[in-house]
């Protein structure tokens, strides 16, 4: 379990490369400075924004396996996390970032530009207008009600699709809730930034009536 800061940062610099570190840390004094301007995250998290945002964003890298094929998409991106924070630090990947308020998306399009990440795209758009394609991950922050996001975003999944919805303190309660099918297809992983804290995840396509 990631405790502090230092430690954090030494989870997240595991995961990518010193030039990857760097961004995130420029990525980090972005955020600070937007967030004076609109209201990305509270202005307390930001006092261990290595560990509510950045190792929390980039453990999802742990449960994916290197042999996972296809685009990222990121639903109700917001302030860029997880997916923008992925994109940062593996900007090889195909990242899609889903986020429908427009100070949001100038935001996020702002970073993408500023870091060069040819390969993330944002989708300026609610999540219904978007055209469907095969996700490889599909990963949501606060995004939804599990029963919900799962209807809406169904249609980009295959049998190979690999889940990741962090739900905080929910995920145990929100799973129960789902028809049999779904709590068969998907489990909590403890998240490791937050022992109170899961993330619902799975792979394959969810039958959605």
């Amino acid at each position: 379990m990631i405790g502090n800061e230092s430690e954090a940062r030494a989870f997240c610099a595991a995961l990518c490369d010193s030039a990857a570190l760097e961004r995130l840390e420029a990525f980090i004094v972005m955020l600070e400075e937007e967030n004076r301007q609109q209201n990305l995250i509270s202005n307390k998290s930001l006092e261990q924004v290595w560990q509510r945002h950045i190792a929390d964003s980039l453990q999802m890298l742990v449960h994916v396996p290197r042999e996972t094929a296809g685009p990222w998409l990121d639903l109700g991106s917001g302030a860029g996390m997880p997916g923008l924070v992925i994109a940062i630090a593996r900007p090889e990947l195909e990242v899609h970032l889903v986020e429908s308020r427009k100070r949001r998306v100038a935001w996020l399009e702002r970073v993408a530009t500023h870091f060069g990440l040819a390969k993330c795209r944002v989708h300026g758009s609610r999540l219904e207008n978007v055209e469907s394609f095969s996700a490889g991950v599909i990963t949501a922050r606060a995004f939804a009600p599990l029963e919900k996001l799962l209807r809406l975003s169904a249609r980009f999944s295959t049998r190979e699709t690999v889940w990741l919805l962090p739900k905080g303190r929910s995920a145990e309660q929100e799973l129960s809730e789902q028809p049999e099918s779904i709590r068969a297809m998907f489990h909590v992983e403890q998240s490791r930034t937050d022992p109170q804290a899961g993330i619902v995840a799975g792979q394959g396509r969810p039958s959605i009536r």
